[in-house]
């Protein structure tokens, strides 16, 4: 009894055809865009102009405003996300600092661990969490900002104190329709930062600047490729890692290929900003290890180099076999095992397979995450994508275990294979049930059994 209930409009669902039973059950205020014809005397009615902004505001004030306690800073954008918020984490946390995390792989509370449903999670289940931080004594946390979450309004009645912008590419169009929708859905976050917050944008992304136009935040810029306010520069690249140049001052890391280049640029221009003296930071951020999922490297007594990544979409999959490239001589053969997930944007899957082709010697399509897709006419779909010049690099193994399988079996001494799309997922969605399922799991079991 005496519960709110606010009647948000879903993109399938509108809650307002729920307020009556919401009444029923003892709801005595009602949030909504549009009052119901009849109303009960019982009952205070406020109607709002955006029901989903108001449920954030309301969130955030129930649980006393916590990410004003702290200060919180958002990673947006298509790639690197994950990464950035999760590398900024555990920079802070072995600085000293006690801090949070919300990203698609994890939550985290100092070294409590919680599992991530979404990318972003809704504003009840957001505050709460922001809550636990601020009475845990958290001084930051960092956090991803998803489209679908800025969207939806998600983030309505948070203060961060910075945002960070890595890049914009083809995704999610099955939501915002269009790329044009997508790119303002990104760039409504930095159009609501606070004079008070700092703006990092990626110069050497082509929408960098786009991100910063109407923002009342300081701007800053950050790049491996042109001048900026924060500038990388890789000085060496290989399977071993990076040594890189982070404002003229060189330093090695474990991570591995150009897009992290970007994201440890980009860690080091936020963390500059959020007031971290220079020498112990990168000293720091030489220290820093690899995100699980992301750019997994393993290597085989047999000589064969493995790689499991999270991309998943067009220009992450050029991203990281591009990084790739970079590194290998010429003389391996670059085996791509890669799937498409299902109920998701269609439009990708054939110019993700275009690519993978291209830039692999052998191409394995197979599958990802089908959902309540026919995993087969998802791999057709991607088909599409493969060129007559291309179709002998190109074979199609829906069975997602038997495709690297097949891999570990083709490759030889100095071939390298990459499995793309689940990265640091431990399960395969089929018709809604998640089965266990991990591609590190699969290529130890094959390609390092001496382990298993």
């Amino acid at each position: 009894m005496g519960c709110l209930f606010t009647a948000i409009k879903g993109t399938r669902v509108d809650g307002h055809q729920f307020i009556d039973q919401a009444v029923e059950k003892g709801a005595r205020i009602i949030v909504c865009e549009s009052l119901p014809s009849t109303m009960n005397p019982e009952v205070v009615y406020v109607s709002v102009p955006d029901s989903s902004f108001a449920f954030g505001v309301i969130c955030s004030n129930f649980f006393d405003n916590p990410s004003r306690k702290l200060k919180l800073v958002g990673v947006s954008g298509t790639n690197g996300k994950t990464s950035i918020a999760t590398l900024l984490f555990h920079l802070f946390r072995n600085l000293g600092y006690s801090a949070g995390l919300v990203s698609t792989i994890e939550n985290r509370i100092n070294e409590r661990v919680y599992h991530a449903t979404h990318t972003s999670p809704d504003p009840l289940q957001l505050n709460e969490l922001l809550a636990a931080m601020a009475e845990d004594g958290c001084e930051y946390c960092f956090m991803e900002v998803s489209s679908h979450a800025v969207h939806q309004k998600r983030i309505a009645g948070q203060q961060f104190s910075g945002g960070i912008f890595t890049n914009l590419t083809h995704d999610h169009l099955d939501y915002h329709k269009t790329f044009e929708e997508y790119l303002k859905a990104k760039k409504s976050f930095y159009d609501q930062l606070p004079e008070s917050a700092f703006a990092l944008t990626n110069a050497d992304d082509k929408n960098g600047r786009v991100m910063l136009q109407n923002t009342r935040a300081a701007k800053y810029t950050y790049s491996i490729r042109t001048s900026a306010d924060f500038k990388g520069k890789i000085l060496e690249s290989s399977f071993d890692g990076l040594l890189l140049s982070l404002n003229g001052t060189e330093i090695w890391s474990r991570l591995l290929g150009t897009f992290n280049a970007w994201n440890l640029t980009a860690v080091y221009g936020a963390a500059s900003l959020l007031g971290v003296e220079n020498s112990e930071l990168l000293q720091q951020i030489s220290k820093l290890e690899p995100v699980n999922g992301r750019f997994q490297f393993m290597k085989s007594p047999g000589g064969v180099v493995a790689v499991v990544d999270y991309a998943h979409s067009p220009d992450a999959v050029k991203n990281i076999l591009q990084t790739i490239s970079d590194i290998r001589t010429g003389n391996e053969k670059l085996i791509t095992v890669i799937g498409a997930g299902g109920d998701r944007d269609r439009a990708k899957r054939p110019i993700m397979a275009a690519i993978a082709v291209s830039m692999s010697d052998l191409v394995i399509l197979t599958s990802d995450n089908p959902r309540t897709e026919d995993p087969e006419a998802i791999i057709r779909e991607m088909q599409q994508g493969v060129g007559i010049a291309d179709s002998k690099k190109a074979v199609s193994i829906t069975d997602r275990i038997e495709a690297i399988k097949t891999a570990c079996a083709i490759a030889r001494k100095g071939d390298i294979i990459l499995v793309a799309g689940k990265g640091h997922e431990t399960y395969q969605e089929v018709n809604g049930v998640r089965h266990h399922f991990d591609d590190r799991e699969i290529l130890q079991k094959y390609l390092l059994p001496e382990l298993i």
